[in-house]
């Protein structure tokens, strides 16, 4: 097996250890008389109706497992829902709906997703204290729930969120900002919830997992006001001429959610990117690898991060005759960022593209990779609006790149990646994965 790969075998295997139906079966027990998730029991007793809802680009995942787990429910138990997905994740299924609430490889909100986020909503109005509501809560559930707050349009929301993206906010900045024009996000589901108890299952992508900003936190009320996401706009539009005035007009009007939860909620992180390092981990010592696990909390420009982490694995290859070990995979966990050049110029990638793109052109010359291979990909699937979860190249990658006369910081300068590692056959593609805990980057040295 060469080292490429070994690097895309170890990455799979952190990926499938998050496989989201997996997760839930995991999670979820179906007795008589109650549920158990987590390790806690929800009495069903006086239970006549469980309705699921949710978003997330793990939708379609979770639900399934969901309805395995939930497959011995006894006959006086209804079971409905209606979870938003992407397109290319809507499945058969036996009881609940898997809306198509934006294109695949486009993570915007669209006038279809609040389509299905006002059915959503109409569903757990009708909830009343004998039922209980399952919430499957994944990453890309902003974009999957878009309920905009009076006087915001969608259009303001885009505009919002693209100007956010483009000056290289993080998730947190931006879901913060979400949060507060929103009807869902920020608690605002559960407070149009009637059911007597919710119960949501939530899989983190999200540098250390808060609840409130997974999602922008549909079931998890908010701490952030208006205040705060009036600070991140100012960061990123200085002079008020990028955003909608009528974000301004809400945000600077403050006005509260409406009404409090009436229903009992609890919270159940079931999958993060920890969970992926680890299995990942397990798989690089299963081929005799000895591990760097630099952590799940990686963030940053995309390009600072791929060059760091060759430098690592250059630094251990180059001082092997110290005493490093000869067989080294380097793992790293987290989400990075990408600001976008002023170009006029087409362009398509993804930050883990653009990170491995950024460790090519800081080592163009093959022999600066003998031994190294270095892969980034999105544990969704997705990186950006494109088909690829992410890039992985080597030192044949390179010696290709020299062949067909390409240039890297041509492309790394307008954040064209996308092309750059097309043509020579260094794009990750995997499909949905039906997961997202963020990104996974390995590296291999075999010195």
């Amino acid at each position: 097996m060469s080292h490429r790969d070994d690097a895309i075998a170890i990455w799979k295997a952190g990926v499938d250890a998050v496989r989201s139906d997996f997760l839930v079966r995991s999670n979820v027990r179906c007795h008589r008389d109650y549920l158990e998730i987590c390790g806690s029991r929800f009495s069903l007793q006086d239970v006549r109706n469980i309705e699921v809802v949710g978003a997330g680009k793990a939708g379609a995942g979770m639900v399934r497992g969901l309805e395995v787990a939930l497959s011995g429910l006894r006959d006086s138990i209804r079971l409905d829902g209606w979870v938003n997905v992407p397109r290319d994740c809507v499945e058969a299924t036996s009881a609940i709906t898997l809306f198509a609430a934006r294109p695949a490889g486009s993570n915007e909100p669209t006038a279809e997703g609040v389509k299905g986020t006002r059915e959503i909503l109409k569903r757990v109005r009708q909830l009343d204290e004998t039922d209980l509501c399952i919430v499957l809560i994944s990453g890309g559930g902003s974009a999957l729930l878009p309920a905009p707050a009076p006087g915001v349009s969608l259009d303001d929301k885009l505009a919002v969120t693209r100007v956010l993206a483009a000056g290289g906010a993080d998730i947190c900045e931006l879901n913060v900002v979400r949060s507060q024009l929103s009807e869902v996000k920020g608690g605002g589901l559960v407070r149009n919830c009637g059911a007597g108890r919710v119960v949501s299952l939530i899989i983190s992508d999200v540098i250390g997992d808060p609840l409130e900003i997974i999602a922008s936190g549909p079931t998890t009320p908010s701490t952030a006001t208006a205040d705060d996401a009036l600070a991140i706009l100012q960061k990123y539009d200085p002079t008020r001429t990028l955003v909608p005035a009528t974000v301004y007009t809400h945000l600077e009007r403050d006005v509260p959610a409406s009404g409090d939860a009436t229903c009992a909620v609890e919270n159940f992180l079931i999958g993060s990117n920890a969970v992926a390092i680890a299995a990942a981990d397990a798989a690089a010592k299963q081929r005799g690898y000895e591990v760097i696990n630099l952590g799940s909390e990686n963030a940053g420009e995309a390009a600072d991060h791929g060059r760091t982490l060759f430098q690592k694995l250059a630094d251990l290859r180059d001082g092997n005759s110290t005493g490093h070990p000869k067989r080294v995979c380097l793992l790293a966990g987290g989400e990075t960022t990408v600001k976008l050049a002023a170009t006029s110029a087409d362009r398509k990638g993804g930050r883990n593209q653009e990170c491995i793109l950024a460790a090519v052109a800081a080592n163009p010359d093959a022999a600066a990779w003998q031994k190294i291979t270095l892969l980034s990909g999105g544990t969704d699937g997705e990186d950006g609006p494109t088909d690829a979860a992410g890039a992985i190249a080597d030192a044949e990658l390179v010696g290709r790149m020299h062949a067909d006369g390409l240039q890297p910081n041509d492309f790394l300068t307008i954040n064209n990646s996308y092309p750059f590692f097309d043509q020579l056959d260094g794009l990750v593609r995997t499909g949905p994965t039906h997961t997202n805990v963020m990104d996974l980057a390995v590296g291999v040295l075999d010195g």
